[in-house]
C-alpha cells in the first residue's frame, strides 16, 4: 500500500478557482469550507489558507456585508487579469528592445574614432604606465602620511584634549575621595602636600 500523496499549495489554489470558476457564484468561507473538501478533495484545515492566499493575489474578491465576508471569482475577471498582465508584459518587451536599439547605437557612436590604429595601441599603453606610476607614487605617499604637518596638528589637537578629558576625571575623583562628612580638614591639606610633591 503506498501512502496517499498530498496536495501541494498550487493545487489547492487551482481546485479552489475552479470552485468559483464552475459555480460562478458568491460564497461565504463556512460554504466553501463545506465544499472544497468534498468536490475538490482539499484539506478542511487549509481551505482558509488557500482563500486567503488567493485573496491577497486579487484572484479572489472578497467584501464583508455585515457581520460576514462573502468571496466570489468570475471566469471573467481571471481572463481580464491575464491579458492585462500580457499586455503589461508585452510592453515591458518592446521597451526592453528599444532600449537595446538605442544602446546599440551609442555603441556604434562610441567606436567612431577609436579604430585599432597603433598609435592609439601606443597611446593606450602610454595610459596604462601612467597609471602604474600614479598607483606606485599614492603608495608611496601613503607611507610618508604620518610625517604629514596635517595629521601631525589634528594628533597634537586630539592630545590637548585628552589631556583635558584626563584632569577632568581627576579632579571628579579627588571631590568624591574629599567630600565624605567623616574627612577631617587636616586630611585634606595633607592630602594636598602630598599630592603637590
Amino acid at each position: 500500500m503506498s501512502k496517499k500523496k498530498g496536495l501541494s499549495l498550487e493545487e489547492k489554489r487551482t481546485r479552489m478557482m475552479e470552485i468559483f470558476f464552475e459555480s460562478k457564484d458568491v460564497f461565504q468561507l463556512k460554504d466553501i469550507e463545506k465544499i472544497a473538501p468534498k468536490s475538490k478533495g482539499i484539506a478542511p484545515m487549509t481551505v482558509k489558507e488557500v482563500l486567503q492566499s488567493l485573496v491577497d493575489d486579487n484572484m479572489v474578491d472578497c467584501e464583508r456585508i455585515g457581520t460576514s465576508n462573502y468571496y466570489w471569482a468570475f471566469p471573467s475577471k481571471a481572463l481580464h487579469a491575464r491579458k492585462q498582465k500580457l499586455e503589461e508584459l508585452q510592453k515591458q518587451a518592446s521597451d526592453a528592445k528599444q532600449r537595446k536599439v538605442s544602446v546599440e547605437k551609442t555603441v556604434e557612436k562610441a567606436k567612431v574614432g577609436r579604430e585599432g590604429t597603433k598609435e592609439r595601441s601606443s597611446l593606450l599603453k602610454q595610459l596604462q604606465s601612467l597609471r602604474e606610476e600614479r598607483m606606485k607614487l599614492q603608495a608611496e605617499l601613503e607611507k610618508y602620511r604620518e610625517c604629514d604637518p596635517d595629521v601631525i596638528k589634528a594628533m597634537r589637537k586630539s592630545n590637548v584634549v585628552a589631556r583635558e578629558a584626563v584632569s577632568r576625571w581627576t579632579v571628579c575623583n579627588f571631590n568624591q575621595i574629599c567630600r565624605p562628612a567623616h574627612t577631617s580638614l587636616r586630611l585634606i591639606s595633607s592630602l594636598l602636600f602630598y599630592l603637590e610633591d
